[in-house]
């Protein structure tokens, strides 16, 4: 554990519930980390996604927006 997820509270509860796949991913549990960096690459984070698209890792809005705004 990094020392930013040991001064979360809620780390473990968040983990629980987190859908990335990306196992070594520091923000994993961090969820307003996680938002913050995939925002400012104009990405959503991995819980924006179905199981199918979260694997592809393309975590573009215009992936999002392809498949979910039909």
């Amino acid at each position: 554990m990094t020392k930013k997820q040991d001064q979360c509270p809620r780390v473990h509860v968040n983990a629980k519930y987190c859908t990335c796949t990306y196992t070594g991913c520091p923000r994993h549990g961090l969820c307003c980390e996680c938002l913050h960096y995939h925002r400012q690459r104009g990405e959503l984070p991995a819980c924006y996604f179905t199981e199918e698209e979260e694997r592809t890792y393309n975590r573009s809005l215009a992936f999002y927006f392809q498949r979910h705004m039909r």
